[in-house]
């Protein structure tokens, strides 16, 4: 039997918890799994509670809730043996879809009992660790004003674009990294993924993988409100990196020369950057509970 826990941040999302862990207590398997279940209480708990699991040996620590959430407890545990594991239930979702977990939580509780522990990557955005993605431009205002919203959902995310894309100025950014890559371009956005999604099957880099070292950059052309309705439309049929408005690179280590310091967002939540930073991936740095294989 192996230790399992469960840490639950109440306020992510919009659907409500009080319900999971009977859920757990019902659909868990005993036989291979001993549950331990807690809560956050504030900001960056999920982290010094994911960080204690791991230096107590526990073999995977599962986050409840959304991006920000896996987030938090993916840092307790990188460069260690203890496995992430997921239960969406926030707004996104980004790297639990990305790894192919159920959104309703009664399957997703299920869906524990035929994984397996893998490796994957993390990377690194200064020294803030992101899991899925991070970037700046538009993406990254919004997720500001997102973060300062009265509500969740969706709908929020959507009306904070509409809100936002008809006043939003680019501005020029430089790239720099491996293999030879120097990028000057005026962009709407730049998203740096480990993963392939920002969330709600939104593929911004629809060739993105957790296991092969490398981040997909995604630059959207400063032009992109000309073609925006074939933007989302290819955004979300994995198709955007084939659009004339875009750019794709991949690359393990970049430094980026902004203009101006401007919003920042690491999976999804805004933070604080100076104006030039440098990103790059940790190979294999985490273990993740993934589907196992036959």
């Amino acid at each position: 039997m192996k230790n399992i826990a469960f840490i639950i941040n109440p306020i992510s999302g919009t659907q409500n918890k009080k319900k999971l862990p009977k859920l757990i207590d019902q659909l868990l398997d005993k036989e291979q799994w001993l549950p331990n279940i807690i809560y956050t209480e504030r900001a960056g708990h999920a982290t010094e509670l994911a960080r204690q699991y791991a230096n107590m040996g526990f073999e995977a620590v599962v986050a409840v809730g959304g991006d920000g959430t896996v987030n938090e407890v993916a840092q307790g545990l990188r460069d260690t043996e203890t496995a992430l594991g997921v239960l969406p239930m926030g707004s996104g979702n980004g790297f639990a879809r990305h790894i192919g977990i159920p959104m309703r939580p009664a399957q997703a509780i299920a869906w524990l009992n035929r994984t397996e522990t893998v490796k994957a990557d993390y990377g690194l955005a200064q020294d803030r660790l992101f899991v899925t993605t991070c970037g700046t431009g538009f993406d990254a205002l919004i997720a500001y004003h997102f973060a300062k919203a009265g509500s969740r959902g969706f709908m929020t995310y959507l009306k904070t674009i509409m809100q936002d894309v008809l006043t939003y100025s680019s501005q020029t950014y430089h790239i720099v990294g491996d293999n030879g890559l120097d990028f000057r371009h005026k962009a709407f956005l730049l998203t740096f993924a480990n993963a392939n999604q920002w969330g709600n099957d939104a593929y911004i880099a629809p060739k993105a993988s957790i296991q092969d070292g490398l981040m997909d950059i995604s630059i959207m052309s400063s032009n992109a409100i000309l073609g925006a309705p074939s933007l989302a439309l290819r955004l979300f049929t994995k198709t955007i990196d084939n659009s004339l408005f875009m750019d794709s690179f991949k690359a393990k280590e970049i430094t980026l020369y902004r203009e101006e310091e401007a919003p920042f967002h690491v999976d999804g939540d805004p933070v604080k950057m100076p104006k030039d930073i440098h990103i790059r991936m940790v190979q294999d740095g985490l273990r993740v509970l993934a589907q196992k294989r036959l």
